[in-house]
């Protein structure tokens, strides 16, 4: 796989979806997880989505429960969360690993395009962050800790 454009995921209604869905669009690609300290970025990520959307932006929610098992609903579960508790609407898929053998493909090449602090792939918790420009090169990736609200003007840049 050369691209992101190569991969698909399957959607939180159980749907395949291919990524080549969203080529000429930036992507914002987040392991997400309900029950997390990060979890109120959920927030900052539906304003992001909803603020730039109409400008080319599309946020890609990828729930993961490898982390403190801070995502262990099933997928009607983490929706229902999404939706009543925090108004999401950009995209979500159904719960993978970002990690080890079991690792989702495209989180294995986004890991290897855009690696972490000191050169490591692996990573480190819930709301890792992975910015995707218009013609699908993987831009930069960001930390847990990196609000949407701090990334916003990097986002804005890419558009």
């Amino acid at each position: 796989m050369t691209s992101i454009y190569d991969f698909s995921a399957k959607t939180i209604d159980g749907d395949e979806k291919k990524l080549d869905a969203y080529k000429g669009k930036t992507m914002l690609v987040v392991n997400v997880a309900s029950k997390c300290g990060f979890t109120p970025q959920y927030k900052g990520l539906e304003a992001l989505y909803e603020k730039f959307q109409d400008k080319g932006l599309v946020v890609l929610g990828f729930p993961c429960d490898q982390f403190g098992h801070q995502e262990p609903g099933d997928e009607a579960e983490i929706k229902n969360f999404c939706s009543l508790t925090y108004d999401v609407k950009f995209p979500l898929f159904s719960k993978v690993e970002v990690n080890g053998a079991n690792a989702h493909p495209l989180f294995k090449y986004l890991k290897k395009e855009a690696r972490g602090v000191l050169g490591t792939e692996a990573i480190k918790w819930n709301f890792t962050k992975f910015l995707i420009d218009k013609n699908g090169k993987v831009v930069t990736r960001y930390g847990s800790a990196d609000t949407p609200e701090k990334i916003a003007k990097d986002v804005a840049g890419m558009l």
